[in-house]
């Protein structure tokens, strides 16, 4: 735990989703809130079909969704998404000819029904 999902459109060629997930996850294990590092599962997901709004100029976006474990405060919540917020606008340089939407969402996960299990070899 946790999960992180990001989606971002096909039309940010400058985003690259390895180095993004890399910053994404290193802020999680800044944040102090995880007990380890491997516990930070993240993905990254090129949406080629989209559409932003109804007007005909290029439009794209970034959505970060953090799914945890429930219990976590409001307060602990909005500093998450703030600091995956930051990350995001700093991960590339955007295209001047996008007009880019970035956000975070911060999603509770059932404590009591998650299970999970590590298989080492």
């Amino acid at each position: 735990m946790p999960h992180l999902h990001m989606e971002y459109t096909a039309n940010l060629p400058e985003l690259n989703a390895d180095v993004a997930l890399m910053r994404l996850n290193n802020a999680l294990v800044a944040s102090g809130l995880f007990g380890a590092e491997f516990d930070i599962k993240a993905r990254a997901v090129k949406v080629e079909t989209f559409r932003v709004g109804t007007a005909l100029g290029e439009r794209g976006f970034v959505h970060v969704k953090l799914a945890l474990l429930s219990g976590r405060s409001p307060e602990t919540k909005k500093q998450l998404s703030a600091s995956l917020l930051a990350v995001v606008q700093d991960v590339c340089e955007w295209p001047a000819e996008v007009e880019v939407q970035l956000c975070v969402e911060i999603l509770d996960i059932d404590r009591e029904s998650y299970t999970k299990t590590a298989i080492s070899r």
